[in-house]
């Protein structure tokens, strides 16, 4: 019926004739006075602020205007030309007549259209230009980002058949309960029954933009062992509540110049590796505390990343990319104290320093390569004088097992201390840690989503003195100082939705004293070095920022009694 009123209409409107501006002017404020009510109604539910709608009002008037007055000029010069050429003067005016009903209709459509494309313009320019929060919420909560990321573990660890009982002895905790006697059951390592417990791991980061250039972090974390290279949460406590700890807290700041150039990001506090490296030298979960720059020098054209590459982050992978950007020159300083030592002049330190080159080939392959030197100061053993214990310091607070172990105290310098049975009471390490690595890591992603990289690492602890090691400890211990890695990752560099994919395959190798046990991957071998052996693992998303993966970590003694055991890891994972 409708359809067939606005065929009537048209030819109505050509036939018939009569004045109707009193009527149009009605109109016209009707339609005006719906405009501005709406515009009320935005900007009371927050759509746009008022300043914005008076700036749309003022705008909406002065463009009206001028276009009546132009409309009035055009209508000037047609009726000119409709008029007697003869005598000058202006011809007859039709005013079309338009129906009641007709006129209806068309408001009706008019008022619809205008309302839904006036919104729709609105709310588009509104979300663009962010318009109404800055009025709704105060400045500080706009320099404020949070994230996190949760992680629920299967663990299954299975030992190998020849394993032997009790042939692993528990330094850590021998050290800590003051001698092999006072540790009891718990002076040997598990070795020979398997083990299966879930845990959990949150993680849960606030950071504060300061000033321009300037960002202050904080990052809380689940941690039930005290342990720097895990915090997990292992389930089964019999309801006690998790404990949390601060893993992170820093100052950052990143220097970047008016033409765009990011020259260099320095950090202070407890922060991220900065380091390009893999797990053969620091745990995916270790957080550096000290001070730590990298500086960037560009070495050719500015290059913008066109697509996704493997880097730093929540997911399986163990290699840290560190902080160079594209086209760019890198070296990378730290200073991380260690252990703060009361009546020492000489705490416990770790000095460091890499250099290496990170270039775009295109914009499908990204080469990353490096070279580090890790000087630990004033880690190394010292045994103590009869009756003193006056270097009890120079024990570890923190190791694993693995690095080979020279006696602080024993029933031959504390006997009072020691009993006459014990072998020695407290261990430090035997050797000092100075290690040059070198990195390489290959990111080629001419296959669409999917990328290929290839890594390869390879340490050497040039601190290993044979010589020192048989003066401070009466032994000849043989150099085991080499660590390698090689790993190929195949998928998704990034798991960000449903169907997302990636495999890996990786072989290690790390000799007795070739790093520092302390820091090294805590899932390989359970922690520590002398172990070599191979991971496999995939990696699929079930959701936006939701993923499964499952990883087996087969590892065997390189020196020493059997020690082989396998490692399955299945998580479910999730970000935000």
């Amino acid at each position: 019926m409708k359809a067939d009123r606005k065929l009537l209409a048209a030819p109505l409107a050509l036939i018939l004739a009569s004045t109707a501006a009193a009527g149009e002017k009605e109109e016209l404020l009707k339609l005006k006075n719906t405009t501005l009510n709406l515009i009320d109604i935005l900007v009371q539910q927050g759509i746009i602020d008022k300043s914005k709608a008076e700036d749309m009002i003022k705008q909406a008037e002065t463009k009206a205007a001028a276009e009546a007055k132009a409309e009035a000029a055009k209508e000037e010069q047609v009726a000119a030309k409709q008029g007697n050429p003869g005598k000058g003067k202006p011809g007859p005016v039709r005013v079309t007549y338009v129906p009641d009903f007709v006129k209806d209709e068309i408001r009706a459509e008019v008022s619809k259209e205008l309302r839904d494309e006036v919104v729709k313009e609105v709310k588009s320019q509104a979300k663009t230009e962010k318009w109404g929060v800055p009025a709704a919420l105060p400045d500080w909560v706009n320099r404020f980002k949070l994230s996190g990321d949760f992680r629920v573990r299967f663990e299954d660890q299975l030992f190998a058949d020849d394993n032997q009982e009790g042939s692993y002895l528990n330094w850590p905790v021998i050290n800590e309960d003051g001698g092999i006697t006072a540790a009891g059951e718990d002076a040997f390592l598990n070795t020979t029954v398997d083990r299966q417990r879930y845990r959990i791991r949150v993680r849960l980061g606030l950071e504060a933009q300061i000033a321009d250039h300037f960002t202050a972090g904080i990052r809380l974390a689940t941690s039930n062992d005290r342990s720097p290279i895990s915090i997990n949460q292992t389930l089964g406590q019999y309801g006690k509540q998790y404990e949390v700890a601060l893993d992170r807290a820093f100052l950052q700041y990143d220097h970047v110049d008016g033409k765009g150039t990011d020259w260099f990001t320095v950090w202070a506090g407890r922060f991220a590796n900065p380091w390009l490296s893999t797990d053969n030298l620091f745990d995916p979960d270790l957080s550096f505390e000290g001070f730590a720059g990298t500086f960037r020098l560009p070495i050719g054209p500015k290059a913008e990343l066109a697509q996704d590459f493997f880097r730093s982050g929540p997911q399986y992978r163990q290699i840290n990319m560190g902080f160079s950007t594209p086209n760019t020159a890198f070296l990378t300083l730290g200073a991380f104290p260690l252990q703060e030592i009361e009546l020492e002049s000489q705490d416990k330190w770790l000095w460091a320093a890499q250099s290496g080159l990170d270039w775009l080939f295109g914009t499908n392959t990204r080469v990353k390569a490096g070279v580090a030197y890790y000087d630990y100061k004033n880690i190394v053993a010292q045994p103590n004088a009869l009756g003193s214990r006056r270097n009890d310091w120079t024990a570890p607070e923190f190791f694993t097992k693995g690095n080979s172990l020279a006696a602080i105290r024993s029933p031959g310098n504390d006997p009072d201390g020691c009993a006459v049975n014990e072998i020695v009471c407290l261990v430090g390490l035997a050797s000092d840690f100075n290690i040059v690595d070198a990195m390489f890591a290959l990111d080629y992603g001419g296959f669409g989503e999917n990328h290929v990289m290839f890594t390869a690492n390879y340490s050497e602890n040039i601190g290993f003195d044979e010589k020192e090691i048989l003066k401070r400890t009466g032994e000849t211990i043989k150099p085991k100082t080499t660590a390698f890695q090689v790993r190929l990752d195949v998928g998704r560099p990034e798991i960000r939705k449903f169907g997302d994919w990636s495999t890996f395959f990786a072989y290690k190798y790390l000799e007795r004293d070739s790093v520092l046990d302390a820091f090294t991957d805590s899932n390989f071998h359970l922690a520590g070095t002398d172990a070599k052996g191979w991971m496999a693992g995939m990696v699929y998303g079930l959701a936006k920022n939701t993923w499964a993966n499952i990883r087996w970590l087969s590892a065997d003694e390189i020196d020493g009694p059997p020690f082989g055991v396998d490692v399955l890891l299945v998580d479910l994972n999730a970000r935000f």
